[in-house]
């Protein structure tokens, strides 16, 4: 019998329910426990025979977990438990603050490399698959122009952002691609495009008593690296409107990458998602990537990883020779 990668899962949110959920249509994965902060009479897991751990205890857990997923948040989670349990554990995570990733990257590297540990961040379709697939047009057409586009859905690290603003008690963010820009982009005019011309942002928030609806806009509006750049709209809303019309997780967006070869030769390629449970899809890359990073690290790859680093045969349950007979 095939021995199980067993995996840990750090928080219990949209993104933890999507990995235990992706994970048991995995065969060869299972999982040792989910780990929290919460109390565990507050977490209601798809799995009742799944060990619920508070998340003091996960060095107690150090020979028993071959991988941990961390399904934190990018603004105030991750940048701390990203490099402080990579010198202890494999691990993936979601990292998706772009301009960020760089010094995410290092953080981490020292941590896991010294440790023999290796720590994939920044996992997810963007940054991820759209990252991948930013590299292969490039790679491909060195001239012309990649435009990404997201939306319009539910983006979880921006309505994470929102939600840990004071005075508010819910919000959710969504991302919607400007349609014009779109089709100049489609049309093959190579156009020059700034953020705020790609799209825009529309947040719906719940206040807390007493909280200030125009100060709470404000810090919204003026956040760098979320909303700073974007023309976005916020709207102020009641707790059942927020759970009546506003909970289920759509997204998706797609890569152009538009070029020429030879001398005048038009070549276009796109590559899109279209999702009806964003959470579910991220977790389910995170699970193919908690693959990858216990097979380098029985290979002694240590150290951090982006998806640029990884093989994609890593990422199958399937047998080298399995896949060139299947799928090449």
């Amino acid at each position: 019998m095939v021995r199980k990668i067993k995996i840990g899962i750090v928080g219990y949110g949209n993104l933890g329910r999507g990995v235990e959920s992706a994970i048991a249509q995995n065969d060869d994965l299972t999982i040792v426990g989910v780990f929290t902060r919460r109390a565990p009479d507050q977490l209601q897991l798809l799995n009742t025979d799944i060990p619920i751990i508070p998340y003091d205890d996960i060095l107690q857990y150090k020979e028993k977990v071959d991988v941990l997923i961390l399904c934190g948040g990018s603004k105030d989670d991750l940048p701390k438990q990203g490099p402080n349990l990579a010198a202890h554990f494999n691990t993936v995570d979601s990292f998706d603050t772009h301009a960020k990733i760089p010094e995410y990257f290092e953080a981490v590297d020292a941590s896991a490399k010294p440790n023999g540990k290796t720590a994939v961040i920044s996992v997810g379709w963007d940054p991820g698959l759209f990252s991948l697939n930013r590299l292969f047009g490039e790679a491909i057409l060195p001239e012309g122009a990649t435009y990404t586009f997201w939306g319009k859905g539910l983006s979880q690290g921006h309505s994470d952002a929102v939600r840990r603003i004071e005075g508010v008690k819910g919000a959710v963010q969504y991302t919607i691609p400007v349609e014009e820009a779109v089709d100049k982009v489609r049309s093959g005019k190579l156009p020059e495009l700034t953020t705020r011309e790609k799209h825009t942002r529309e947040c719906y928030v719940v206040l807390e008593e007493g909280a200030v609806a125009k100060t709470v806009e404000q810090a919204i509006k003026t956040m760098p690296d979320y909303f700073a750049d974007y023309d976005t709209t916020v709207h102020f809303i009641t707790e059942d409107e927020l759970s009546r019309n506003h909970s289920a997780m759509p997204h998706g967006g797609f890569v152009i990458r538009s070029g020429k070869t030879g001398e005048s030769n038009n070549q276009v390629m796109e590559y899109s998602l279209k999702l009806e449970s964003n959470p579910e899809f991220t977790s389910s890359v995170l699970v193919a990537y908690a693959r990858a990073a216990y097979r380098l690290n029985e290979r002694g790859d240590t150290g951090a990883k982006t998806v640029f680093d990884i093989a994609p045969g890593l990422l199958s349950p399937k047998s080298p020779s399995a896949l060139r007979k299947e799928i090449l």
